[in-house]
């Protein structure tokens, strides 16, 4: 288990397809996974990266109050895709397996005080869970979806863009921008619940009106 090396652009690759139908690392709410991933990445993701940038500035958004985050921070590797071996995490894993025993000491006084400080930190997390209400992850995404030139009836582009109906999603306003040469690209506005809805599912629905469509583009991606 595990993300790669998240310093490299392959292992950003993976964080960014992990993140692609999940809203964060572990569960529904920021916790001290989503903290322990974010603070082993140097810098934002690229642009076209846009899944784990999206998670990035969220969880940055966190920043002065992470310590609250629910959860316990644990190594790197115990996160990510269960056939990608974390390499940064490597160093870590092995010196919370020397700090803190929890299965495997001889010493029962230590394994008692182990146990006991687990069992507490269980029962917080539960307090603090049990009091939020459940959160439905949501985000606001404008779309460009360009013709393929400028006979391309634009009312019908739009009547087959909103005929997609799923689950989760909600179109909202539109309008025509200039491109050039005449030709002008459909801009919509759509809320997705982020477990239900992804912009790879949008690309294809959309993009399979190939008479109409030549591509999709994401031109802005908020939380809500």
């Amino acid at each position: 288990m595990g993300f790669g090396d998240l310093k490299s652009a392959a292992g950003l690759r993976v964080l960014n397809d992990f993140l692609a139908d999940r809203s964060y690392i572990e569960g529904y709410v920021p916790s001290q996974a989503d903290i322990a991933v974010f603070e082993a990445i140097d810098a934002p993701p690229p642009a076209e990266l846009f899944h784990a940038l999206r998670w990035y500035n969220h969880i940055k958004s966190y920043e002065k109050e992470k310590a609250s985050l629910p959860g316990v921070k644990k190594a790197l590797g115990k996160y990510g895709p269960a056939d990608v071996e974390d390499t940064t995490g490597a160093a870590t894993d092995s010196k919370d397996d020397d700090d803190i025993d929890l299965f495997g000491s001889d010493d029962e006084e230590e394994s008692e005080e182990a146990k006991k400080l687990r069992e507490e930190r269980l029962a917080q997390y539960e307090s603090k869970k049990s009091k939020k209400p459940a959160v439905v992850a949501k985000s606001s995404i404008l779309l460009d979806v360009k013709p393929w030139d400028d006979e391309t009836d634009m009312a019908k582009l739009e009547e087959c863009v909103r005929s997609i109906q799923a689950d989760g999603l909600v179109w909202g306003s539109s309008k025509l921008v200039p491109v050039g040469y005449g030709i002008k690209k459909l801009q919509i506005q759509c809320v997705v619940e982020d477990d239900k809805v992804g912009t790879d599912m949008l690309e294809e629905r959309i993009t399979a009106f190939e008479d109409y469509v030549q591509s999709m583009d994401v031109a802005a991606f908020n939380k809500i």
